[in-house]
């Protein structure tokens, strides 16, 4: 890999103080920003090279395409010292930046090639100095963090070694969201930001909202009425689907279908929701909610990141809001986690924990330390469970992510196919996540 550049402009304070010539702005524009992979300036940094105000948030999307015109390869506009309009109460709660990048996708809501809202909790203190470069050497070390982990393969985790530019983004914005936090008053005027350890707590954890950075996300239902099994079977066919919605056990079931037609999806849907509602089983569909909208009774749809994206452009996230439907969302990576924390789902999926064979994934294995990280990432008071799969077909696996804080186990190997012995089988998973 190409060394990585992030470039912090330091140009004018977070108070709005000129620090460097009309001399030095230029040489910078001209030497440094076609070597930049990130620049990060503040909203009056980023006035200053466009020549005029950023009062909206149309007018930070727009100024962060032009910035992008001046030869760097991304942006994030930081404004979480300003409110950057009047339209929403929003701005005064949230500290919110903007990324934007010329070189990453578009298929997920998190990459930068679609534009990307950064929204953390604002804290109430005046000990913010040094944030902004923090922040850029919080960005440069996390993306580091990723470097290595793709050198070193064998040693670590698939979030680590999926960690891009946004993910990085994500990362540092948590990192100066702690410091902010843990600020103190050191000598006169505005304390130093704190510099403690990468959070492992949802309060500092930035999320990424799906809709305008102008509201407030409402989140799907909970569940809890009962909560969500210990595990989760995940079936593409009807006939295991009918073996395992007759267990005792089974409170919650998972429809995958792939390679179909419309019709025949919405057909098995529907053949599947009269098994689950004859066993008083909450049924669960993977990928095709257009059709899980139209069969009454599904409980819920479990949406990968391109299929969200997709969701929220059509409008049918809010249909799924209106209609009452529970959602499971899949993550791999920070940026991943922080979309999903953005869209309030009803719970938050993990994987591959181990190697699986069961279904051609993207990303590394995350391993049993990524569990834990995402617990406390995801957080106990959000209501929303963390539901951890792949490779997790044996008893002594599921131990394993039940004591590093798993509430649920999606299994698909362990229980597909099998014809003797399958409540047995399932007794022994359940009792494995007690």
């Amino acid at each position: 890999e190409a060394p990585f550049v992030v470039v912090d402009p330091v140009m004018i304070s977070t108070s709005g103080h000129k620090l460097i010539s009309e001399g030095t702005e230029l040489a910078m524009r001209r030497h440094v920003f076609p070597h930049a992979d990130l620049l990060t300036p503040n909203k009056f940094e980023a006035e200053a090279l466009l020549g005029r105000t950023l009062d909206s948030v149309a007018d930070v999307e727009e100024g962060a395409k032009a910035i992008l015109d001046m030869g760097v390869k991304s942006v994030l506009i930081k404004g979480g010292h300003t409110h950057t309009s009047s339209e929403s109460d929003t701005c005064t709660r949230y500290a919110q930046d903007y990324f934007l990048s010329s070189e990453d996708g578009a298929d997920r809501l998190c990459d930068g090639g679609n534009g990307v809202w950064l929204r953390s909790t604002r804290f109430d203190t005046v000990h913010t100095h040094g944030t902004g470069c923090t922040l850029s050497s919080a960005i440069a070390s996390a993306y580091a963090i990723g470097h290595e982990a793709r050198e070193f393969k064998s040693s670590s985790s698939g979030a680590r070694q999926a960690i891009g530019i946004i993910d990085a983004c994500v990362m540092g914005k948590a990192y100066v969201t702690a410091g902010i936090d843990n600020a103190l008053p050191l000598g006169s005027g505005p304390g130093p930001v704190a510099h403690t350890t990468f959070p492992t707590e949802s309060r500092h954890y930035p999320v990424i909202p799906p809709l305008s950075p102008l509201t407030s996300v409402s989140p799907f239902p909970q569940i809890n009425t009962p909560s969500l099994g210990k595990i989760l079977p995940i079936v593409d066919t009807i006939p295991d689907l009918q073996r395992l919605a007759a267990l005792p056990l089974i409170s919650d079931i998972q429809l995958r279908i792939k390679n179909q037609n419309s019709k025949t999806i919405t057909e098995r849907i529907i053949q599947a929701q009269n098994t689950c509602q004859k066993h008083n089983v909450r049924l669960w569909v993977n990928d095709h909610y257009q059709q899980a909208l139209q069969v009454t009774g599904v409980y819920g749809i479990h949406l990968g990141q391109e299929d969200l994206l997709t969701a929220v452009r059509s409008g049918a996230l809010e249909d799924m809001k209106r209609a009452g439907v529970a959602l499971g969302l899949s993550t791999h990576s920070y940026a991943e986690l922080a979309v999903a924390l953005g869209v309030r789902p009803s719970y938050v999926s993990l994987g591959p924990v181990f190697a699986t064979g069961s279904k051609k994934v993207g990303f590394a294995p995350q391993g049993l330390d990524t569990v834990e990280e995402w617990r406390g990432l995801v957080g106990k008071d959000t209501g929303m469970p963390l539901v951890v799969i792949g490779g997790l077909g044996d008893v002594e696996r599921v131990e394993q992510v039940r004591r590093r804080g798993a509430d649920c186990v999606a299994i698909i190997g362990g229980l597909v196919g099998v014809e003797e012995g399958l409540e047995e089988t399932v007794k022994a998973f359940v009792e494995a996540m007690k």
